[in-house]
């Protein structure tokens, strides 16, 4: 899961201000890995923070300013579902009826995961600008302002899969964001990504290890444990 760092935004975004949006891009995608598989009682994935730090990025936006302490951050695995033929997933020949809903289950989980990346982003921006932030104002289309076209794009290489019929693939877009958009709506899943992005902002190291990031992710599970 890769923030994109070709944007189509026409202004210039301030050094810390790239570095935050980075860090609560890749913060919303390791977040949902952990508490929206959670949450939907799937089976734990392996996933790392690699950050590249005090370099400047050769694909990075050419109307942003660039300083020597700007860094990408991505998270690498995470993903539940790898890779199936197409289609396979609505094939009774290959599937039980338990199987095809826990294989709809996980990819469903992914798609929902890429999408709360960016629209972590999103939020924080909002937040930061003192602007509002609802699903109205900030839509699908939208994403792509927020170094969410790859995001996307991996999203759209999911429904290719998982569903056949492409006339269905913007209404199941529709539901999956709405429900991205509901886990970063939730006071208590915003709260862990903004200690996790916190965490990526002050870390030293390059890469933040799984167990890392849980541990930041649980320290007031009993909070998320409640909703």
């Amino acid at each position: 899961m890769k923030r994109n760092y070709q944007t189509d935004t026409s202004y210039i975004i301030n050094d810390q201000d790239l570095i935050r949006q980075i860090a609560f891009h890749e913060a919303g995608h390791a977040t949902a890995i952990h508490l929206y598989n959670k949450q939907k009682q799937l089976p734990p994935v392996f996933f790392q923070i690699t950050i590249k730090a005090q370099d400047r990025l050769k694909d990075a936006p050419s109307n942003a300013c660039l300083a020597d302490d700007h860094f990408a951050a991505v998270v690498e695995g995470g993903r539940l579902i790898q890779s199936l033929p197409v289609a396979l997933i609505e094939s009774t020949d290959y599937f039980s009826a338990a199987e095809q809903d826990a294989y709809q289950s996980a990819f469903e989980a992914d798609m929902i995961n890429l999408l709360i990346g960016p629209l972590a982003e999103a939020k924080h921006v909002a937040l930061r600008d003192d602007e509002q932030f609802n699903a109205q104002l900030v839509n699908l289309n939208a994403l792509h302002y927020y170094g969410g076209t790859s995001d996307l794009e991996k999203v759209y290489a999911y429904l290719d899969t998982f569903i056949a019929a492409r006339s269905r693939h913007e209404e199941k877009l529709v539901e999956l964001f709405n429900k991205a958009f509901q886990f970063i709506s939730s006071s208590a899943h915003w709260k862990a990504i903004e200690r996790l992005a916190a965490y990526i902002l002050n870390n030293k190291e390059n890469i933040i290890s799984c167990e890392e990031v849980i541990a930041v992710l649980d320290e007031n599970s009993t909070a998320l444990d409640r909703r």
